[in-house]
């Protein structure tokens, strides 16, 4: 009697605890971009506001989702003083002047200056609340303001959002390496891969002469970035007319190339088309095929977001889009590689994730597997999907993971 007590104990213990929180049924966010800084006063903000003009005048669908609930400054740089309102679905964000979608809750205040003066775990449950409650509707890309450091609020989003990647925003003084190695282990602690680095504030270009001058002594981001293998995507001048620019609400009529990389780089990640989505109807028969075996990674019969750390893969057979049998095979393991091959060995021609590692993508393409990433929900509901060409890869690959075995490399 006390062994099974025992090992029922032992079982329970094993179960991860799944701290995820629902988007809003009404809301469709396709990618999640957090912006992170180890310290105040680096642009965080400013980047975060830059990154979605830059892709809301690209075409695609933006939001900006302020975390940073005791230092809110999106508004301001957006110029919006109108207060957010709601329905009884839930919370309307305010769209700025080229329709870029806001929450923040500078947004809920009756006075902007009003402070924050919260514990953590009340800042933590505001920033789930927006995600939750806030009718988003379609949305391409959201980015996420964090606020600065390492404490409740990222831990949050890190455990409660399903964030692609993030960018760490840093500036040139020694000391901020030192912190952005704490943002970078935070990362790689809850497997969320780190897209790069931005350096705001890096140099000075003289208007008369164009020499270009360290205010805050050498840069030390290729050193940073060289040590963690991360890719520095953009350097920012001090430049007063970007500062002006926020001062004045008018952050989406600035103009500057300093981080166009960044956007063509953002877009071929997602693989966002420009045309709009394909109907059912338009999707021919032999595209699917007459019959499939689906794996799905799951926990607990839900999607998981990273593909080696799964308790299962539940595997779907289907004909003319239809499950006609489904088995749940516990994880064999994940040695690298591994995973690939074994469910090449179980005739599997497709498999959904969350997120999975490159190695083991490449590895599934070599056994032409075809991969879709960035599912979530229940794992039969996401083999439905697919079969109806509802569901499509948001080639969430994650490169930064602390376990690279876990995912496949």
């Amino acid at each position: 009697m006390s062994e099974n007590l025992n090992h029922g104990s032992a079982e329970k213990k094993d179960v991860k605890p799944d701290f995820s929180v629902k988007l809003h049924e009404l809301s469709n966010v396709k990618k999640v971009i957090g912006v992170m800084s180890g310290k105040g006063g680096v642009g965080k903000s400013l980047i975060t506001s830059m990154l979605a003009v830059m892709m809301n005048n690209r075409g695609y669908q933006t939001a900006i989702l302020d975390a940073d609930v005791t230092g809110p400054s999106i508004p301001k740089a957006f110029g919006i003083t109108e207060k957010a309102t709601g329905n009884n679905q839930g919370l309307l964000p305010v769209k700025s002047l080229n329709g870029i979608k806001i929450m923040s809750i500078n947004l809920l205040l009756d006075n902007d200056t009003d402070p924050v003066v919260w514990r953590g775990p009340l800042l933590a449950g505001t920033v789930k609340q927006f995600w939750s409650d806030v009718i988003w509707g379609d949305i391409d890309f959201m980015f996420i303001d964090m606020p600065p450091g390492t404490g409740d609020v990222p831990l949050t989003v890190f455990q409660s959002l399903p964030v692609d990647g993030i960018i760490i925003v840093t500036s040139p003084q020694e000391l901020v390496s030192m912190i952005v190695s704490k943002a970078v282990r935070m990362a790689g602690l809850m497997n969320i891969p780190i897209i790069g680095l931005i350096e705001n504030m890096a140099y000075f270009k003289c208007p008369d002469c164009g020499k270009e001058y360290n205010v805050f002594g050498e840069s030390n981001i290729e050193k940073i970035a060289q040590k963690y293998n991360l890719e520095v995507l953009a350097r920012l001048p001090i430049d007063p007319g970007i500062a002006a620019a926020c001062d004045n609400g008018l952050i989406e009529r600035f103009s500057g190339d300093w981080l166009d990389s960044v956007a063509q780089m953002l877009e071929s990640e997602r693989g966002l088309q420009t045309e709009p989505e394909p109907k059912i109807s338009e999707v021919r028969e032999d595209d699917m095929g007459d019959k499939l075996k689906i794996a799905v990674a799951a926990d607990m019969g839900m999607v998981t977001q990273h593909f080696g750390h799964c308790e299962s893969f539940e595997i779907f057979d289907t004909e003319n889009r239809k499950i006609v049998k489904s088995q749940s095979i516990p994880n064999p393991g994940h040695r690298p590689g591994f995973l690939p091959n074994f469910l090449h060995s179980q005739g599997v021609n497709v498999i959904i994730s969350g997120g999975m590692g490159a190695g083991a993508v490449e590895i599934f393409n070599e056994k032409n597997i075809e991969v879709i990433t960035g599912a979530q929900g229940e794992a039969r509901e996401a083999a439905e999907l697919y079969l109806r060409g509802l569901l499509k890869s948001t080639s969430s690959v994650c490169h930064e993971h602390r376990h690279h075995g876990e995912c496949g490399h």
